[in-house]
């Protein structure tokens, strides 16, 4: 079925030119003499209007109804009407796949609210193929940045026995038949008898695996799904989510926020260029979306300051500023990174130096002893978009933080092994992929901002 996607047409390339257009009927006008047919193809922002004869297609228009699929052939033709440099003349017309009068999408506008209700359809609006075309747009400039920089995309596992970030929070992955589960002697699960022979899990990251790999090949990246099992419907949180984690040998924390900075202002710089069309859309209708922050975020420098000094900024403010109390040792909390980005710096900050009381068991110790080398980014209006650390390369108080943490050395005897044997500094971060796509489309829940949410009691589609 050869035909020509509607974001190739162009008058330049096509004016004169008999072309195939397949698409989705987004609306029909009739007149006397005319009707005149607006489709989409998904391929862009822009529709295609096709301009009927109905005396030569009488028994094909009833039929040519909204949602309804359909191939035409015509000319290429400049249009004289409003919205559109070009037309399609239509010469041939057929109707692959009919609608009924039940369909859901019409021309009115609908609530985003109702659009999640039908996930299935709702990539036919204007709004959601802007989302999703954007997040394509981002994915791809994501493996562009790591490969043009020599990384190695690295498939790291999803199924695990290893909880990462210590929380616990983890979907559970078993064969186990769970009306009758096998247990021990001590009324315990049995997971010997299980498929992998002990407990396992969906994965919350990969980065303790990309850690792995990083010690072979110096720099790699993982881009894929993660899972958590938090009972949380905000709109900033998914229990499905889809992870950006490089992992980098013969690197230190300076190192960590330079690559972490420069791949921020690239993905904003460049979504920009390639997806004008959406963000232009977008920015019509959603107060969030802005195409001038993103190119005044990707054009300045980042504020690095640490997290001891940015408690003593917070704690210059009336104690009834914030909802929860400054004080030292704290986790930041949303309010706190705003105020940070929003008020204080105006722009983006990288914290860096939290208190290690607060951070995973694989960071970094520094020398003062109660801080880590951890270090997040922060953008204004959203807070945290990048969590990252030097990594904790001494076997010595790697093991001692382990054990500090109630952990078993044996089941990470591998992930110990690493700083047995040819040990190296390294450091890497993770960026949650639709806390990016929901900054830069200005979505305001984050359930948008993915085709298939997933998050407490939806699993529909």
């Amino acid at each position: 079925m050869d035909r020509v996607r509607i974001k190739s047409i162009s008058l330049d390339t096509y004016k004169g030119s008999n072309i195939t257009v397949c698409g989705w009927v987004k609306s029909k006008r009739e007149s006397k003499n005319c009707t005149f047919v607006i489709i989409n193809d998904g391929s862009c922002q822009s529709d295609l209007q096709l301009v009927v004869d109905p005396s030569g297609f009488s028994s094909i228009l009833p039929a040519v109804t909204t949602g309804a699929s359909i191939r035409a052939s015509g000319t290429v033709q400049e249009s004289l009407g409003k919205g559109q440099s070009f037309e399609l003349v239509v010469s041939s017309l057929e109707v692959l796949g009919i609608s009924d009068e039940s369909y859901p999408l019409q021309k009115k506008g609908h609530s985003l609210e109702f659009l999640r209700q039908i996930a299935h359809l709702r990539g036919r609006t204007n709004t959601f193929g802007a989302v999703f075309r954007v997040r394509n747009v981002l994915s791809r400039l994501v493996h562009k940045f790591f490969q043009d920089r020599g990384f190695i995309w690295a498939h790291t596992p999803l199924i695990t026995a290893s909880d990462c970030e210590g929380a616990g929070e983890m979907f559970r992955v078993t064969t186990f038949d769970l009306g009758s589960v096998p247990k021990t002697e001590d009324g315990k699960v049995d997971y010997s008898q299980d498929f992998f022979g002990t407990s396992a899990n969906l994965t919350v990251s990969g980065q303790l695996e990309g850690e792995v790999l990083c010690s072979s090949f110096s720099d790699i990246y993982t881009f894929g799904p993660t899972f958590r099992a938090e009972n949380s419907n905000t709109t900033r949180h998914l229990s499905e989510f889809w992870m950006i984690e490089p992992e980098m040998a013969f690197c230190d924390l300076k190192g960590d926020m330079k690559i972490a900075e420069e791949f921020v202002r690239f993905l904003l710089a460049n979504v920009i260029k390639e997806a004008r069309g959406e963000l232009e859309f977008l920015q019509k209708f959603y107060k969030d979306t802005s195409i001038q922050t993103l190119e005044e975020i990707s054009s300045k420098d980042f504020t690095r300051i640490s997290y001891t000094d940015a408690i003593e900024e917070l704690k210059k403010q009336p104690a009834s500023k914030f909802e929860y109390k400054v004080e030292w040792g704290m986790d930041l909390q949303s309010e706190h990174e705003r105020f940070l980005t929003d008020t204080v710096f105006g722009g983006p900050v990288i914290v860096y130096d939290y208190p290690k009381d607060i951070k995973a068991f694989y960071m970094r110790n520094n020398d003062d002893g109660k801080t880590v080398a951890a270090m997040d980014v922060l953008l204004p209006r959203i807070g945290e978009l990048i969590g990252g650390s030097q990594r904790e390369e001494r076997v010595d108080l790697l093991e001692k933080r382990m054990l500090d943490m109630n952990m078993s050395l044996k089941d990470l005897y591998w992930y110990l092994d690493l700083r047995r044997y040819g040990s190296c500094p390294h450091a890497g971060f993770g960026l949650g992929f639709e806390r990016l796509v929901q900054y830069v489309t200005g979505m305001t829940n984050i359930r948008d901002v993915i085709p298939f949410p997933r998050a407490p009691r939806l699993i529909e589609f």
